[in-house]
């Protein structure tokens, strides 16, 4: 599951990348201070309790561990994850971050990194737009005087959200216009499905399958007379259809950052095919680093924090938190947690399942309690998830059993969010 990060140079991209994965990478207040992408593994909270809540409960009530005692650090939780982490049973699952170098005006002409930027966004399952909340940025990325009226704000914002996608339609109508030709005959040979088949070719390399094709493909046939030929479509025609599908193969959401500077209502008067997302990155990167060095107990997407030892702490330090609480009661959080959990699991309709060795003690074979956590597609079936953990497991697939019920289920069993199963294999 790949997430990338885009929009215009120096309006927090590398920080919200910074923030959500805590890599080190370049921060800088000029254009293209990212060239390479940069790719990193964010955490994400599972939205349901990590099972081992549910074990703690059945392991005390017969006696064998016992009550959560107020000192423990991970607040009662006794799973050992192989990745992330999880305190309070508040599971950390991963996704992967791609913070692509900026995109200006003509990327699409090849203007700035041109299609090396675009060829970057190919292997994305979704794209994650930061904009400039504040409207402090032009739209090339140089730094500008912040707008005085909530108009001219949200006009500034939506040139950002526009000319994103502008480019993204003109680089998938370039793809097509090179061969239209040689798609028409197909059309005149195979009808439509010619013309799905030929779309889908022309668009693998973004990541297209026949489904995101034909629903875009449909949506096109809902909004243009289909009264005119295909050999008969002008450029506008082509544009329209390149819209429709870049809305499949490019689901766009909006980090809105700087939102603790932004002007209010400001988001109210913007338009987005996507969530729109208040986001404070410097912030959240902020009091991640804080609560990495014990300065203060921060958890993901929290809408407070608690300061330690405040004796030991200078009085800029002091400040500077007072300063983070109130901006944080302001907006109810950092906006950086629920964007990712927002496009991980609402929008890529995603969940989280625990594959075990262990049916009944929910350990793996080195006797770990639930040490993996996956992130997989809603409606996922057992056997695909068995492949997922390894392909030996798929290939010689023979049942799973569900954790929770010791019932035994076969390969197309749907799997549901915070399932726990055994799968056994040949």
């Amino acid at each position: 599951m790949k997430i990338g990060l885009v929009g215009k140079p120096n309006v927090g991209k590398s920080t919200f990348f910074s923030a959500a994965t805590l890599a080190k990478v370049d921060i800088a207040n000029y254009p293209f201070c990212t060239i390479e992408p940069n790719v990193g593994v964010a955490f994400v909270t599972a939205r349901l309790a990590c099972p081992c809540k549910e074990l703690r409960e059945r392991l005390h009530f017969d006696g064998k561990i016992g009550a959560v005692e107020e000192s423990d650090p991970r607040k009662g939780s006794i799973c050992q994850p192989n990745t992330g982490s999880c305190v309070g049973f508040n599971r950390l699952v991963p996704c992967y971050l791609v913070d692509v170098a900026g995109l200006v005006p003509g990327a699409s002409e090849g203007k700035g990194r041109g299609n090396a930027f675009l060829a970057d966004l190919a292997n994305c399952d979704a794209l994650i737009q930061v904009v400039d909340a504040a409207a402090t940025t032009d739209i090339e990325g140089n730094p500008t005087a912040p707008k005085t009226s909530v108009t001219e704000a949200a006009k500034s914002i939506q040139e950002e959200i526009d000319f994103l996608e502008l480019e993204l339609d003109k680089w998938i109508v370039g793809l097509l216009a090179d061969s239209w030709a040689r798609g028409v005959r197909r059309v005149q040979s195979e009808g439509e499905r010619g013309i799905l088949n030929y779309l889908h070719e022309r668009l693998t390399g973004l990541g297209s399958s026949k489904v995101s094709v034909t629903r875009g493909y449909e949506t096109f046939k809902s909004a243009f007379d289909q009264t005119t030929p295909p050999w008969d479509w002008q450029i506008d025609v082509l544009q329209l259809l390149a819209s429709c599908l870049r809305k499949e193969l490019f689901p766009i959401h909006i980090a809105a950052n700087k939102a603790d500077i932004s002007l209010p209502e400001t988001l109210t008067m913007v338009n987005a095919n996507g969530i729109i997302i208040p986001c404070m990155a410097d912030m959240e990167l902020a009091l991640r680093r804080a609560a990495a060095s014990g300065m203060i107990d921060y958890q993901l997407g929290a809408h407070n924090f608690v300061v330690i030892d405040e004796a030991s702490l200078t009085q800029p330090q002091l400040n500077a938190l007072a300063k983070m609480s109130q901006k944080l009661a302001n907006l109810g959080s950092t906006g950086i947690a629920e964007v990712l959990d927002q496009v991980l699991f609402d929008q890529l309709n995603h969940i989280v399942v625990y594959p075990v060795q262990d049916e009944g003690q929910w350990t793996d074979g080195d006797g770990k309690v639930l040490p993996d956590a996956f992130v997989v597609p809603q409606g996922i079936a057992a056997k695909p998830l068995a492949y997922k953990v390894h392909t030996d497991l798929g290939d010689g697939f023979i049942k799973g059993v569900d954790g929770r019920t010791r019932r035994a289920v076969g390969a197309d069993y749907e799997l549901n969010d915070g399932d726990v199963l055994k799968i056994h294999s040949k």
